[in-house]
């Protein structure tokens, strides 16, 4: 399965997705104004019509920075996480120095595959997520 580009038309199924991978989610709206953002980037794998995993970034000034990558429970583990961020970072680098992004400090699997990616941390931010409380660890892959 191969990631394709997102349109406002997948903000409803984005949602639930959003709603299914995250304690605080985007809503439907927020999802259709980022989606509309020439400066954001949105991508998503689709299985039987429905978006099962999905990832965007943002190039501000040549500056990436990854804004969510969702996998829907049941597809966890079959390498959709890695296939769009795959595609973000073909994106970032064409046109990015670097991708940047924030991960909870217990999302070991997501830190796995960042570091396999060729991220490196490069800093912590305390307490930065809620619902539960967590530090985000920052991740950097520099292009140039």
């Amino acid at each position: 399965m191969l990631p394709r580009k997102l349109t406002a038309a997948d903000a409803p199924s984005l949602a639930v997705l959003e709603r299914a991978c995250f304690s605080e989610p985007w809503s439907e709206d927020g999802l259709r104004e980022e989606l509309a953002n020439p400066l954001s980037s949105l991508w998503g794998v689709e299985c039987g019509g429905e978006i099962v995993a999905y990832g965007g970034w943002q190039n501000v000034a040549g500056e990436g920075y990854v804004l969510n990558i969702g996998v829907l429970p049941a597809f966890r583990r079959r390498g959709l996480g890695a296939c769009v961020m795959q595609k973000l970072l073909e994106e970032a680098a064409a046109t990015a120095d670097f991708l940047t992004l924030e991960v909870r400090a217990g999302n070991i699997a997501a830190i796995s595959l960042y570091e396999k990616l060729g991220f490196e941390t490069v800093g912590k931010r305390r307490d930065f997520y809620r619902n539960p409380t967590e530090d985000a660890i920052l991740m950097t892959k520099f292009f140039k």
